[in-house]
């Protein structure tokens, strides 16, 4: 997109209703930039529960992202990974920021302005297409980091989406002994498999959550730790299930409004089952004297440089490059579970 051409935003206005608005030119504050974006990457997880209207319209976005201020109604202007290149910088601003290739916490949109302490530098060598993977790279760093499984201890991870599958190749280079993923699609699995996973499960392939439990305790004896992102609250409690004496549940899926009957019986009762959760805004109360966000950042993006130079990550992950203008058409084939969409990539 050269800086004469009109701007656009992708906007949630309604269930399954999507439109692309333009947008004027933004104008730096003294203390902005301004982006031009090159690339987006579309959040499955939040952005479906958006587009399928499963979000609580009274929450708030996301108190710590300026760009996300607000609730959740619609219209929405809802995503959080945009690669682009600094374009302008206001009068207070370090001039050397122009020509920056950034990272941002941004809804899609082709050009916007915002303070440069609200943007990630992309380190040099990492393409901006990996760039984009950075937020769902984060996430993994921290359920990772949350679960620390021990030496020797089973983990299985339920969903192996983006976010699952970055978490299954950055437990499988633990200390765990062995990791587990339980997935349903099968492109997904041999994918969790390449990535690291001793074991896979497809639940489809078992009479009920009974069967699916059975079939990961097959595997492993019963796992000492659970991670969740299959963003189906009826799995946690498979999850729940699946554990051992004393274990330990990390719920990272975010389920918007979804409910499911669960019910956590005898195994919950009788085990002492912990079940937490698990969210990249904050850091772990336990851990914030060792971490903070800074230290997080450089892991993950130490982490997806090396995943991408050892597994290819980026080119085994993104399976959709659209232009943003077809934004309405894309979510309707990612919101299609027949598709073997995975990650999909907005172009500007």
């Amino acid at each position: 997109m050269s800086e004469g051409d009109a701007g656009h935003a992708v906007e949630f206005t309604g269930p399954e209703r999507v439109d692309v608005v333009p947008i004027d030119d933004p104008v730096p504050e003294p203390d902005e930039v301004v982006v031009e974006a090159t690339v987006s990457a579309v959040s499955a997880g939040s952005e479906l529960l958006a587009y399928r209207g499963d979000l609580d319209p009274e929450t708030v976005a996301d108190e710590e992202l300026s760009a996300l201020d607000g609730d959740l109604s619609y219209p929405l202007r809802y995503g959080y990974a945009v690669v682009g290149r600094v374009t302008a910088v206001g009068d207070a601003v370090d001039p050397t920021w122009r020509g920056r290739t950034v990272f941002a916490f941004n809804p899609h949109e082709s050009r916007f302005a915002v303070p440069p302490d609200e943007l990630r530098p992309v380190p040099e060598g990492i393409a901006p297409k990996t760039a984009t993977l950075f937020a769902n790279a984060e996430t993994a760093v921290t359920l990772a980091v949350d679960t620390a499984p021990r030496l020797g201890e089973r983990v299985a991870v339920f969903g192996q989406g983006v976010v699952g599958l970055l978490t299954t190749a950055l437990l499988a280079r633990s200390g765990a002994e062995t990791v587990v993923a339980v997935e349903p699609r099968d492109d997904r699995r041999a994918l969790a498999s390449e990535f690291g996973a001793d074991a896979t499960v497809d639940p489809s392939r078992h009479d009920g959550r009974a069967g699916v439990v059975e079939a990961v305790r097959e595997r492993t004896g019963g796992v000492d730790l659970a991670v969740e992102v299959s963003g189906r609250p009826e799995t946690l409690e498979t999850a729940v299930e699946s554990v051992r004496f004393d274990g330990e549940v990390v719920v990272g899926s975010w389920y918007g409004t979804k409910r499911a009957d669960l019910g956590f019986g005898d195994h919950f009762h009788r085990g002492r089952v912990t079940v937490r959760s698990s969210q990249v805004t904050t850091i772990a109360p336990e851990l914030r004297g060792r971490w903070d966000r800074e230290r997080r950042r450089e892991t993950a993006w130490r982490e997806l440089r090396r995943l991408d130079d050892d597994l290819d990550v980026t080119e085994r992950l993104v399976t959709d490059r659209v232009p943003v203008a077809d934004a309405p058409t894309a979510y309707r084939r990612l919101a299609d579970e027949r598709e073997r969409t995975l990650q999909l990539l907005f172009t500007y």
